[in-house]
């Protein structure tokens, strides 16, 4: 049986960019087009021509670009009231742009003809008419956004006859918006449904995020005949934002069937490029996104990872490799033997042994009870299994270490004076001992130097690795400043990145914990062995 094929529209670069604290340069708009197209997009909307040099700018530049599967796309609106489209400049620069796709917003609700626009409806149908006709004869396909779409057949037919007047004139695909994201999954289906059974095939959907409802109102819009879907990568767009990418394609096309991408076997670029997507808007990625979120396949209760022993489709609905993620477990004071031992494999650490087991679930449940949480600390947690385990290398002895901050002669351009953080580390390995000291920004940064410093004198590889992120949390904030804290640190090496955890009631001493636990998990990772 043949699939339905579901268009999707991607207006990450205009509506998506709407967001708060995204601003993206032609280059960076570039980019995503290349990546959407790559992924097999039907349509990549790039922005507004005319309404700024950066738009201007990117639709000259864009008309370069050979693309493969994706149709670019202009966005515009009607012609002003009372004005001829042949005669409207704005209508203009949509005409002579590089796209061979434009999409109109035209007012698809009665209150907004009148409020917004200032004028009367006839008079919006025919700025309607006019546009589309106009811009089909210049050779543009048209398609045109109902703005307020839901909004007005919540209350009269004016949506229908904006909708019939644009396909009329020529456009081949029209687009309820719920604007203003307030319509509720079961309005959109059967608003929807009404399009479809008048328009068929040329009815799309655009849902915006505001009551939490945009991807089931993506979802259930299909299910009632929408044939494009638009959305934004991660869900961008202002306010709340808009149907997301991601979830919308993995939905359709895993959990209904449909045909949503020019190349099927692209699905498992999805996680790949939502991080691509994030890193160029430089928004970190939301780790509980559906599909593509570092937590979308991770699992931490211990009864669900006896189950997953048996069969994983028993608590992970698809399989996540199917979107290009990957499952993981996380060990916490909730985790039963079983977690710990499909952890451990996932470390690649063979712990089977029952013994084995309990002796590393107690120990994980013992020490988060005094602060420490595995589920964030892989590498602490493989070294733990190791040392119950009796094969932790010894790579070196601490004969004693300590950090200072020393006060400098005030200074009038820094209120409360200057400071400077040295610390010295004395280590011992294969029988000879280093004494390292080192100034740093900080004491935790003195103490890195000194240690890293010390440890290179033995094992040179360490060089290779360093401290990327370095969080701390208070524990027990009503004790003031001797409250126990916990030190979460993300270190990187030849190998990948690990993240190892330090408790402590001094800072200096739980990053001191965190540190040792890092350049120990390091070595190992490297294969160094330890001097005898």
């Amino acid at each position: 049986m043949e699939r339905t094929r579901i268009a999707i529209y991607d207006t990450t670069l205009r509506d998506g960019a709407q967001q708060e604290g995204i601003s993206l340069s032609v280059a960076d708009k570039l980019r995503i087009v290349k990546a959407l197209d790559k992924i097999g997009i039907a349509y990549v909307e790039g922005g507004w021509p005319g309404m700024g040099p950066k738009d201007s700018e990117f639709f000259t530049k864009a008309g370069e670009l050979s693309l493969v599967n994706a149709q670019l796309c202009a966005f515009g609106a009607t012609a002003k009231p009372h004005v001829p489209a042949a005669s409207d400049p704005q209508v203009a620069a949509l005409a002579g742009c590089c796209a061979p796709q434009v999409t109109l917003v035209a007012k698809a609700d009665e209150t907004h003809v009148q409020k917004a626009l200032h004028t009367d409806l006839s008079e919006n149908l025919r700025m309607v008419a006019d546009t589309v006709a106009f811009l089909c004869s210049q050779g543009k396909q048209v398609m045109v956004d109902l703005e307020h779409c839901f909004d007005s057949l919540h209350r009269s037919d004016y949506a229908l006859r904006v909708a019939d007047t644009a396909l009329r004139n020529g456009a081949h695909t029209v687009i309820a918006c719920d604007t203003n994201g307030g319509t509720l999954p079961g309005q959109i289906f059967a608003h929807t449904k009404a399009l479809v059974e008048r328009f068929g095939d040329a009815v799309g959907i655009h849902a915006h995020n505001d009551s939490g409802c945009a991807n089931a109102n993506a979802v259930v819009a299909v299910e009632a005949g929408a044939r494009q879907v638009q959305v934004t990568a991660n869900g961008y767009g202002e306010r709340t934002g808009n149907s997301n990418l991601f979830t919308t394609i993995a939905n359709l096309e895993l959990k209904m069937g449909c045909k949503t991408l020019a190349d099927p076997t692209r699905l498992a670029d999805l996680t790949h490029l939502s991080h691509r997507i994030s890193e160029i808007t430089n928004i970190s990625p939301f780790a509980r996104d559906p599909y593509v979120g570092a937590s979308a396949f991770t699992h931490k209760g211990g009864l669900h990872a006896s189950a997953m022993k048996v069969d994983p489709a028993l608590y992970q609905h698809v399989n996540p490799e199917q979107v290009g993620n990957s499952r993981r477990m996380l060990v916490s004071e909730m985790s039963g033997r079983a977690l710990v031992e499909m952890k451990a494999a996932e470390l690649g650490i063979p712990a089977t042994d029952p013994t084995l087991l309990r002796k590393v679930t107690n120990a994980v449940k013992e020490r988060e009870a005094r602060g420490y949480t595995y589920d964030a600390a892989d590498a602490s947690f493989a070294l733990l299994v190791r040392y119950l385990q009796g094969n932790l290398p010894h790579y070196f002895e601490v004969e004693s270490w300590h950090a200072q901050v020393l006060a400098l002669a005030p200074n009038t351009a820094t209120p409360g004076g200057r400071t400077r953080a040295k610390a010295e580390v004395s280590l011992t390995a294969g029988g000879a001992q280093v004494i390292r000291s080192c100034a740093g920004n900080g004491p935790v940064n003195a103490l890195d130097h000194a240690f890293s410093g010390a440890l290179a004198q033995f094992y040179p590889t360490v060089q290779k690795l360093k401290l990327i992120d370095f969080k701390v949390r208070i524990l027990d904030e009503d004790h003031g400043s001797d409250a126990t804290v916990r030190v979460l640190l993300e270190a990187a090496g030849p190998t990948g990145t690990w993240t190892t955890v330090g408790v402590g009631t001094d800072l200096i001493e739980a990053s001191w914990e965190a540190l040792a636990d890092s350049y120990i998990y390091g070595l190992l990772e490297e294969g160094i062995s330890p001097l005898e």
